[in-house]
């Protein structure tokens, strides 16, 4: 006991070294907007594929069951590397996974077109690209967790992360705008080239100026070797899994990610079976405009409460009221209105407050394990990802059964308040990484 308690450095020497590793506020601000950046072309390369659908279906004649594989295939390669992305981020650092991935997702994107056109099993090549984005893109969240829990001050976690996570709105409204103008004047392949193109000069950037590239080089080296990486793991993953907290931020993340996906796929066709002579930009547009300023303000409110003493835990199952509870009644509305500026305002509000779970779930698993939270959120985010593709099946099962869309917001409320009831009942901020007793925030 004596030797290994002299091996281990005592608590406050570790704390001292985790300050010391976090940025600056001017590092904070740059590394902020870049990474915004970097989730904004996460997305703009993700959602290339819907966007060009129904263009690259005429060309290459796929029916909607071909094309629906092809639009699938991503989410088979994404539920894949969750876990994954995390324990590297843990290990060699999440700002060089996610350099690494985003030059491969960029690339493999420019480089569809050709891919398309090699060969004539069209079919066969657009399914092994989706997946192996997916693969790539897969890594991205958790990563990014692991650098903000270990980079960025406790009392800026929820603005910093609902900041960079905005940029999956941005993304998306980027790619619905500019790869609309793109398919009308150049045709499909230009909206690749496009996001692909962007998504390799943000790699340039972050690597002539932000990071350091003998640290790279290691990275590389240790991927390359497969050696076991720098800072070995100690931490107690059986006690871990022990914790009902741990556990809570499971489900909710769990919930908050199943409650997202159902929405995201259904509630187009559910505008346009319900309001037939709506106009599309609307309803795909609207919600997701009202979607930023609501994460910007959750990140914003989220610290401002807990820098005026408000306790940290109290903060966090605050925001997870809004973004699982409220947003689910929003939700339960869409099933009882017969207008469609009601549905529009309904469904916009909806899916602005769910992403007060930015500042709640999300920023929650930094607080419980900080040395570990992109593993942690790489399970949690599988598990999502994974319910998420059940979530929409049955969804569209329930649909088919009943012919009624109130089922499907009934099982969206259903979903969210068991995750909500479970992080209130058993949520907390209390770290569970460390063997040292801590006190509860």
């Amino acid at each position: 006991m004596l030797s290994r308690s002299l091996m281990q450095p005592p608590p406050e020497t570790r704390r001292d070294a985790a300050e010391n590793a976090q940025w600056s506020r001017p590092e904070c601000q740059v590394w902020t907007g870049t990474l915004l950046l970097g989730t904004c072309l996460l997305y703009c390369a993700r959602v290339t594929m819907p966007v060009c659908t129904v263009a690259m279906s005429q060309d290459f004649g796929w029916n909607k069951k071909e094309a629906g594989i092809v639009l699938s295939s991503f989410f088979w390669g994404y539920c894949l590397t969750q876990v994954v992305g995390g324990h590297l981020g843990d290990r060699i650092g999440g700002e060089k996974v996610i350099l690494l991935s985003a030059s491969t997702w960029g690339s493999i994107t420019m480089a569809t077109p050709l891919l398309a056109h090699l060969g004539s099993a069209h079919l066969v090549s657009m399914v092994f690209s989706r997946v192996l984005i997916g693969l790539l893109q897969g890594v991205y969240f958790p990563a990014l967790t692991s650098l903000l829990s270990q980079r960025v001050r406790e009392s800026e976690r929820a603005f910093t992360y609902s900041t960079v996570g905005a940029g999956s709105q941005f993304g998306t409204l980027v790619t619905g705008v500019m790869g609309s103008l793109l398919l009308d004047w150049c045709g499909w392949q230009s909206v690749f080239y496009f996001s692909g193109g962007l998504t390799l000069l943000w790699v340039c950037y972050v690597y002539r100026y932000l990071l350091n590239e003998k640290d790279l080089i290691l990275a590389l080296g240790v991927l390359a070797q497969g050696l076991p990486v720098a800072r070995p793991s100690r931490v107690p993953w059986r006690q871990l899994f022990r914790k009902p907290s741990v556990w809570a931020a499971v489900c909710s993340q769990l919930s908050s990610a199943c409650s997202f996906f159902i929405l995201l796929s259904w509630l187009p066709t559910f505008f346009k079976e319900t309001f037939p002579h709506s106009k599309g930009w609307v309803f795909n547009v609207v919600p997701w405009l009202v979607a930023i300023p609501a994460s910007l303000f959750s990140g914003f409110l989220s610290d401002h409460l807990i820098s005026h003493g408000y306790g940290t835990i109290t903060v966090r199952k605050s925001m997870q009221v809004m973004g699982l509870g409220l947003s689910s009644v929003f939700a339960l509305c869409l099933g009882h209105t017969s207008s469609f500026l009601k549905a529009v305002v309904f469904a916009s509000a909806s899916i602005g407050l769910q992403t007060f779970n930015h500042s709640g779930i999300s920023v929650n698993i930094q607080d419980l394990a900080p040395s570990c939270a992109g593993f942690l959120f790489g399970v949690a985010n599988t598990a999502g990802a994974l319910a998420g593709v059940v979530g929409v099946c049955l969804g569209g099962y329930l649909i088919e059964a009943t012919g009624s869309w109130t089922c499907v917001f009934n099982l969206v409320a259903v979903i969210s308040n068991l995750g909500l009831g479970t992080f209130l009942v058993f949520g907390k901020a209390q770290r569970v990484d460390l063997s040292p007793a801590h006190e509860d925030l």
